[in-house]
């Protein structure tokens, strides 16, 4: 699975595996694809270099990126307390309203919610690129479209490449006259932020719109029949995120939500704005459903809900409440119905790309 971005990467497979797992991003890269470690969950600067260091101890010289959340327009002088005061007082009772139906407890006094999600802020994200930029990082990956002109310039300072997520070829032609160098045409299938226009159709809009620019194609891929045809619409990679939830590796911090994700179908998953006030594709639960009934209050913009729901999310997670215990992922999930290691995924992927390079030639006469 070779192309002219993983030979300039010194990868052996076009595998390009976001996680926010250390553990799976330095499997991915032994495995000989491309580990992109999430880095909105760290809000503390030293948590992110503490990961990277082992990281640089565990993928044995090979090659790896940072994913961050920024955005490309700067909003000066907000604070998160700021961002904290402009959520209304009502959004905050249906929280505790719908906690309290379903019996969640409340955490332990002076326990601090886990996970806030506060990465896409943009001095956050500022603070793990002055920490990321120590480390030899290859890739830098933004899945809020274009970082700022500043962050390009820095990173490309740096001999590190720069890549954008986008959901339309429009979005796709804006990068590239941002100067981003590779593309990742993320379609309506994939799990996290995405837009409404499927890969098959999404894949090869994008590379005719920033061609010679590579693109990564993204959303609903899983098999390595499914890479061949990523390879054939013209991508010189793949994007893989939701895959790796169910791998070995993966410290999913609950059993109760593994499970779930592996008894879960294709159809089991809404696109809903319930996790962060933008779209994004999760498992449906009775959360995603209260959220999304027209009765409620409704989401607010990122990143008021995220900032919301951070505490109920933490309390839903620690107690396992089954109902509304949920992540993101994407409609792939329906092929994540066994727990493997990230060298098994490979395998399976590897073998099924020959099977799909062998179908292709046997039509065409070539075998």
């Amino acid at each position: 699975m070779q192309t002219e971005l993983s030979r300039k990467l010194g990868i052996e497979h076009a595998i390009f595996g976001f996680t926010p797992f250390p553990a799976v991003a330095a499997a991915i890269s032994r495995a000989g694809g491309f580990g992109v470690l999430g880095a909105v969950r760290y809000t503390a600067p030293d948590e992110l270099a503490r990961d990277l260091d082992w990281m640089q101890e565990h993928v044995e010289d090979r090659p790896y990126g940072l994913d961050v959340v920024m955005p490309a327009k700067k909003v000066e002088g907000v604070s998160e307390a700021d961002v904290e005061a402009m959520i209304p007082e009502g959004h905050r009772r249906f929280v505790e309203d719908t906690l309290a139906k379903h019996g969640v407890p409340e955490l332990a006094e002076g326990e601090a919610s886990g996970w806030r999600i506060t990465g896409w802020m943009e001095q956050v994200a500022r603070n793990q690129l002055d920490v990321a930029f120590d480390y030899p990082i290859k890739l830098l990956a933004n899945a809020l479209g274009s970082p700022p002109a500043d962050v390009i310039e820095r990173a490309h300072d740096n001999d590190v490449l720069v890549a954008a997520l986008a959901g339309s070829a429009r979005h796709a032609q804006k990068h590239a006259d941002a100067g981003i160098d590779v593309v990742v045409a993320q379609g309506y299938e994939a799990g996290g932020h995405t837009g409404e226009i499927a890969s098959m159709v999404l894949t090869p809009e994008a590379v005719e719109a920033v061609a010679p620019l590579p693109v990564l194609a993204a959303g609903g891929i899983g098999s390595g029949e499914q890479i061949a045809a990523a390879f054939a619409l013209g991508a010189q990679g793949v994007w893989l995120g939701s895959l790796w939830l169910t791998t070995t590796e993966a410290d999913m911090h609950s059993r109760a939500l593994t499970e779930k994700l592996l008894a879960a179908g294709s159809g089991d998953t809404v696109r809903s704005r319930a996790l962060t006030g933008k779209p994004a594709r999760q498992l449906r639960t009775e959360w995603t459903d209260a959220w999304d009934d027209p009765s409620g209050p409704g989401t607010l913009p990122m990143p008021l809900q995220g900032l919301l729901v951070a505490e109920a999310v933490s309390r839903i997670q620690k107690y396992e409440v089954q109902a509304l215990l949920g992540t993101p992922v994407g409609q792939i999930v329906g092929r994540m119905n066994s727990e493997r290691s990230v060298q098994a995924v490979f395998d399976d992927l590897t073998r099924g790309f020959e099977r799909a390079i062998d179908r292709v030639n046997r039509i065409a006469g070539r075998d």
